[in-house]
């Protein structure tokens, strides 16, 4: 990953808080840490819309720390869109199924057994636990834990079984990140393309699970899925904290990736910025 190019392509206002996004069909969905709204913008049509991630008619948006759903991670199967809670305090642990072709709300589960699951067996504690990317694949799913606690505990945690709710299997796998101008970098989200894993990480001067640091800057990575191990990093900025990645487009000589950041101030737009790699 020696050579990439990182450019804005546009704005998206309204939205504060950026913390995940998924591309397709010439659109992007987002969703933010801060809002019980999942976002979606026509490129096509350029046409904005929304839709609450609640049983009501309406969502709510620029919530208190103390009591926001903390919507950190999206990935979708044929069917659905999964966005799920960080789980960083027990009101953060919604898992939100979106079907794929109406945007509306099918179902809303609490994960409650799988959070506390996965605490016990990795042996994290709720200072340190914070979900912030999420990758289903072929019946398998993959947790990123952001290491932004006092233990640094990036890690991520592989799930299968009937279902996540409360039939399941855990395996576990710490991962080390390298610093971002001399302060440990964490996840922030994840995506498979081809036969690798993609991650985001960034690095805030805050040792904490919960509050805001002096952002550092944002790094890409490489993982191979079979040995679970880091392969190849690239600091991609200085002053940005990324927080979601999806596939853009792939081809023979590179892979192009839409990210969106989380300026950790309340101005209403967040950027969506074009990453190119080259193979």
């Amino acid at each position: 990953m020696k050579q990439f190019t990182l450019e804005l392509l546009f704005h998206l206002f309204g939205i504060s808080a950026a913390s995940g996004l998924v591309y397709n069909e010439d659109q992007i969905h987002v969703i933010t840490d801060d809002s019980s709204y999942f976002y979606h913008h026509d490129l096509t049509n350029n046409l904005f819309t929304k839709t609450p991630l609640t049983t009501y008619d309406y969502g709510q948006e620029l919530i208190a720390k103390s009591e926001k759903p903390d919507y950190e991670a999206i990935t979708y199967s044929d069917e659905f869109y999964y966005i799920f809670g960080s789980g960083s305090t027990d009101k953060r642990i919604n898992l939100v199924e979106v079907h794929r072709l109406t945007n509306e709300v099918s179902n809303i589960k609490e994960l409650d057994i799988l959070y506390e699951s996965m605490k016990s067996f990795a042996n994290i504690n709720n200072d340190n636990f914070n979900i912030e990317g999420v990758i289903y694949n072929d019946d398998t799913w993959y947790f990123f834990n952001r290491g932004n606690g006092d233990l640094h505990q990036n890690g991520i945690f592989i799930v299968t079984g009937e279902s996540i709710i409360d039939n399941f299997k855990i395996t576990y796998f710490p991962i080390k990140l390298p610093k971002i101008n001399k302060v440990q970098s964490s996840f922030t989200d994840a995506v498979k393309v081809d036969n690798y894993i993609y991650f985001l990480a960034a690095a805030e001067d805050e040792q904490s699970n919960y509050k805001d640091g002096e952002i550092k800057g944002s790094l890409i990575g490489r993982i191979n899925p079979q040995k679970m191990k880091v392969e190849k990093t690239k600091v991609i900025s200085d002053t940005h904290k990324f927080e979601g990645i999806t596939l853009y487009k792939n081809n023979e000589s590179e892979i192009q990736f839409l990210l969106c950041e989380d300026p950790d101030n309340p101005i209403g737009q967040t950027g969506i910025y074009q990453l190119t790699i080259k193979k």
